[in-house]
């Protein structure tokens, strides 16, 4: 009774242990696989815009940009200008003002603005401050006797 029961544990253990006996699948060749293969553009991920900020060092209205740091940031009719929230214009974008948001890179090099935040950031509470304040009635760890 023991023998068949062992063999047929081996034969069982066996069938699962081998690889399947099915036909393997073709083999694309290069050629097929270059034109079955979508473009890199179609299977890109669309592209993120980069924060920056700064000071801005020079302004230059006629042509629509600001300079913070090394780079030269172009002003387009979607850009989003806030100051304190609120919408404003390129006329408000003057030197040596603190300034932050992003910008689009484009093919040509040059950077398009997609925001920009004119003023200091708004004090607030940072995270930091925010993980170490301790609520004013903290139950004592010590059990009460």
């Amino acid at each position: 009774m023991k023998l068949p029961i062992t063999i047929a544990l081996c034969l069982a253990a066996f069938v699962l242990v081998t690889p399947s006996t099915a036909p393997a699948k073709e083999k694309k060749t290069s050629t097929e696989t270059a034109t079955a293969s979508a473009s890199p553009e179609a299977t890109a991920k669309p592209p993120r815009p980069t924060a920056y900020r700064g000071k801005i060092a020079s302004v230059d209205a006629s042509a629509k940009t600001f300079t913070v740091g090394k780079h030269t940031i172009k002003v387009t009719d979607e850009t989003k200008i806030t100051k304190n929230d609120a919408a404003t214009t390129m006329a408000d974008i003057v030197a040596d003002e603190q300034v932050r948001g992003s910008y689009w890179k484009k093919e040509d090099g040059s950077l398009e603005a997609k925001s920009v935040k004119l003023g200091a950031k708004p004090a607030g509470k940072t995270k930091s401050a925010a993980k170490t304040e301790a609520p004013e009635a903290s139950p004592s760890a010590e059990p009460k006797k």
